[in-house]
């Protein structure tokens, strides 16, 4: 039993890692072949149909009444639509798939910061040590490949608003959503987040979809691996331990972007890129100090 804790907490975190950070790559390829809210809308639609398939199936719970749908919702719409709209308009806007991880990967500093106002965590001085060398190598790497055009640095605003939404969002389901069942709350929240992209798609943005197999792999890839897959396991590792320290995995999320761009597209990983990706290591080493909590 002691062997199968050992290995789940080493798995969980290692499979969200992967499938988060494979997740850029996949949108960058689903936006070769679909203008962002329609390749995303199409996205949370199969998603929200094959977890209500699951949760229909499997006869498992639903939220007892309506104050749990709207806690539900809320967080989904933060950590799912906000998060995705975000990051789907910066790619098509020309940030590349692993720029924008290394963006994200500033949430474990900002989710510290709000965690000891909204969840009262204890964070010691090592763990601030943690955070403030995985920062430093993010932006390191962040303004070497940051090229100042209005465009990008448009790209680079929606950035930091999913990286807000998301950050916002692991928060409100610590607090609020932590019991939910994952296939029946992960449908609610697919919808929620469909609600909120199809005005978006209607009223702001020239759809385009040019149907293909690369657009239906990617697609696929993004409503099973990632809205159902990558979503349950930060929702099992959220609820598990402390959201300060679950949210530093999304430091090591830019490394697995930028190894995946660097195999699927040919991103260059330069020198400065080898030094964040260090910092990062440290810092996420300091990061998951146990934390010394005083009982008062």
């Amino acid at each position: 039993m002691q062997t199968l804790n050992r290995n789940s907490s080493f798995l969980l975190p290692l499979g969200f890692i992967i499938l988060y950070g494979s997740g850029f790559v996949a949108t960058k390829y689903g936006l070769m072949n679909a203008s962002p809210m329609a390749f995303l809308l199409i996205r949370f639609f199969i998603a929200f149909i094959l977890l209500l398939i699951i949760s229909l199936v499997l006869k498992v719970s639903w939220p007892k009444n309506i104050y749990e749908i709207f806690h539900i919702a809320v967080a989904g719409i933060l950590t799912v639509a906000f998060f995705s709209i975000g990051v789907y308009f910066s790619i098509d806007m020309g940030v590349s798939p692993s720029l924008n991880a290394l963006i994200i990967a500033l949430q474990p500093t900002l989710v510290t910061v709000l965690a000891m106002s909204f969840l009262k965590e204890k964070i010691n001085p090592k763990h601030w040590l943690g955070l403030l060398i995985g920062f430093v190598g993010i932006i390191f790497v962040v303004l070497s490949k940051f090229e100042f055009n209005s465009t990008q640095m448009n790209g680079v605003f929606m950035s930091f608003f999913a990286l807000i939404g998301l950050s916002f969002g692991n928060l409100y389901q610590k607090k609020y959503c932590s019991d939910m069942n994952l296939f029946s709350g992960g449908a609610i929240q697919t919808l929620a987040a469909s609600v909120v992209v199809l005005p978006l798609m209607l009223g702001f943005e020239d759809i385009r979809i040019n149907m293909n197999m690369d657009l239906v792999y990617a697609i696929l890839y993004m409503a099973v691996c990632v809205s159902i897959g990558a979503l349950s396991l930060l929702y099992i590792l959220i609820k598990n331990g402390e959201v300060s320290q679950v949210s530093s995995m999304f430091y090591l999320i830019p490394v697995c972007a930028v190894i995946i761009g660097f195999i699927f597209f040919d991103e260059t990983i330069e020198l400065t890129v080898m030094f964040g990706i260090a910092a990062v290591l440290v810092g996420i080493l300091l990061i998951n100090k146990k934390v010394k909590i005083n009982s008062n």
